[in-house]
């Protein structure tokens, strides 16, 4: 299992992308103060051009609140971006992986 957590993102803030390939399983956490904010999950296969993921229902991994959701596609990079925001926005999302048996 792997565990990767960006905190104290702010209103307009992207997070450092992480490369976590190796692990076919993952879900996101996103919690905090999102003071109007919301948060984008991308991934990437070229660590360059990040694109919008999905949940299992195939919607958009978007928060503007509080969740915990899979994630369906397997790209090499992941990060979280926030959209909007006022000076209360204060995010944490946490990232878990787990390679399938």
């Amino acid at each position: 299992m792997a565990v990767t957590t960006w905190a104290g993102l702010l209103a307009g803030d992207d997070g450092e992308s992480v490369r976590l390939a190796v692990y076919s399983d993952r879900s996101i956490q996103v919690e905090g103060l999102f003071g109007g904010a919301s948060v984008s999950i991308g991934g990437s296969n070229d660590g360059v051009t990040y694109h919008r993921l999905t949940d299992t229902s195939g919607e958009p991994l978007v928060f503007s609140s509080g969740g915990l959701k899979q994630i369906v596609e397997l790209p090499v990079f992941l990060k979280p971006w926030l959209i909007g925001g006022d000076g209360t926005t204060n995010i944490t999302v946490t990232l878990a992986g787990r390679r399938s048996i």
